[in-house]
């Protein structure tokens, strides 16, 4: 029997563990031996070593979290098997213990790379408190490369999910247009990634350590979208208090994203223009120009060419922002690289749920490649969070998916070319059919002798009106 394809993604990370491994390196018996047995019984896994010549055999052998090191050890002081031992595993945490404290040695130790320092006489909870910070600080600073290294891939346009044509010549023209500071015009229906592209744009820009700052047009009211783009001056209207800088002087030489161009109005309009052309902005109320340097990256979802010829939009500003166009295709018209983004999708929302969701079945994966994807990748997202939150098994079912989402019925999933030549073959005769009065004006939109139209209809298994002849 064959087993029809489960579509896997990455499994979700595991919660790091609270015990460590360590080592103690004490030349004093009863020490080593109480000190051993009380972190085992705190659950952490123990090795002891009498001298730093074993201390530094044994981690050369295996790794060790965390070092209990003796500074006063017979033949090899502890400073040395620190130095020697952090060559050999640099990301050791290393504590030295001592009954000869002083701040000179205190220093000196942490100079050469000592974590932590205990004083003698050991109290066992001081011990077993300095072992969970030193974890709990590995934790956090693994967590934090983590979500930088997510930062980076999130707007890092290498790893925004597609692999199609359109996608690859997205990614080109973001290549290109990265090293430069020109103002770039994002064009694409909603949900499609235009604030992802404009971020990843400025992400690998030579200003990528300055700010990016995105201000959405449509969201905002005239008046309110220009004192947030210029700012105002004190006075400028009842309430205005203090200065108050825009978003224009606010991102300095970085990147500022102006989605939904298109609904911004005449009259702001024709002062961003003054801010790309002359590189300067009036603030409310203000008597005089403020330079800024800032890049500009403005996106639509609508023909902004159109909006010109119907006077909604500034031709001259038109042709400002319109330096270099990036076209973002619907998710219709790549659906070569649905599967990629379920996969990458379903694997950030199994993670964030915490659940052990392995992939998506063949029945479910059928339906999200033939789905129609109004709202782009914006709605496959949602879909696959909402499958992820109600799913009760290990693979993603077409129960799980939204109740609404059905077949896109212009789309033909199969890989044979007869198959899909009469699929579309029937879709299209039943949309002229549909339109026409009878099928005598239908045989005559479609080319065809009324008798070759019947034969269709018949081999095709087309059910017709009983009004339509």
């Amino acid at each position: 029997m064959t087993t029809a394809p489960v579509w896997n993604v990455a499994q979700p990370l595991e919660a790091p563990t609270p015990t460590a491994k360590v080592l103690i390196v004490e030349d004093e018996p009863l020490i080593r031996s109480t000190l051993a047995e009380f972190l085992e019984q705190e659950g952490h896994s123990v090795a002891t070593a009498e001298d730093g010549e074993a201390a530094l055999n044994l981690a050369s052998q295996q790794h060790f979290d965390v070092v209990l090191c003796d500074l006063q050890l017979p033949g090899m002081d502890g400073v040395t098997v620190l130095e020697r031992l952090l060559r050999i595993s640099p990301d050791t945490f290393v504590v030295l213990v001592t009954a000869y404290a002083t701040v000179e040695s205190a220093v000196e130790a942490f100079k050469r790379g000592a974590h932590d320092y205990l004083m003698k006489p050991l109290l066992l909870d001081e011990v077993a408190a300095k072992i969970r910070h030193l974890l709990a600080y590995r934790r956090l600073h693994l967590e934090n490369q983590w979500l930088r290294r997510e930062l980076h891939q999130q707007f890092d346009f290498s790893h925004i999910v597609g692999s199609s044509p359109s996608m690859r010549q997205v990614f080109d023209l973001v290549r290109k247009v990265s090293a430069s500071r020109t103002t770039v015009l994002l064009i694409g229906e909603s949900g499609t990634g235009k604030e992802l592209i404009a971020r990843a744009i400025h992400h690998h820009s030579p200003e990528r350590a300055e700010r990016f700052l995105a201000v959405n047009c449509a969201a905002i009211s005239e008046d309110l979208l220009e004192n947030q783009l210029f700012g105002h001056r004190k006075g400028a209207y009842t309430g205005a208090d203090r200065d108050a800088e825009g978003v224009f002087q606010h991102v300095g030489r970085g990147t500022l994203f102006l989605d939904e161009i298109a609904e911004m109005k005449l009259g702001t309009q024709a002062k961003l223009l003054r801010a790309i052309e002359q590189k300067e902005i009036l603030p409310v109320g203000a008597s005089a120009p403020v330079q800024v340097q800032a890049r500009i990256i403005a996106a639509t979802n609508k023909d902004l060419a159109r909006e010109v010829a119907e006077g909604r939009f500034r031709e001259d500003l038109y042709y400002r922002l319109n330096v270099v166009t990036i076209h973002l295709p619907p998710l219709r018209d790549r659906r070569e690289d649905i599967p990629e983004l379920v996969e990458f999708l379903l694997a950030r929302h199994v993670r964030n749920q915490g659940k052990r969701i392995r992939g998506v079945d063949h029945t479910a994966m059928q339906l999200l490649l033939s789905a129609p994807w109004r709202g782009n990748v914006r709605e496959l997202d949602n879909a696959l969070q909402r499958a992820v939150i109600l799913s009760e098994g290990p693979l993603i079912t077409v129960a799980d998916l939204p109740p609404d989402l059905a077949p896109d019925p212009d789309v033909c999933l199969s890989d044979d070319l007869r198959t899909a030549v009469s699929y579309f073959e029937r879709r299209h005769i039943e949309r002229v059919l549909r339109s026409s009065q009878d099928k005598k004006e239908a045989a005559r939109r479609l080319g065809l002798a009324l008798s070759s139209l019947y034969r269709k209809i018949e081999e095709l298994g087309i059910r017709m009106d009983r009004d339509k002849n």
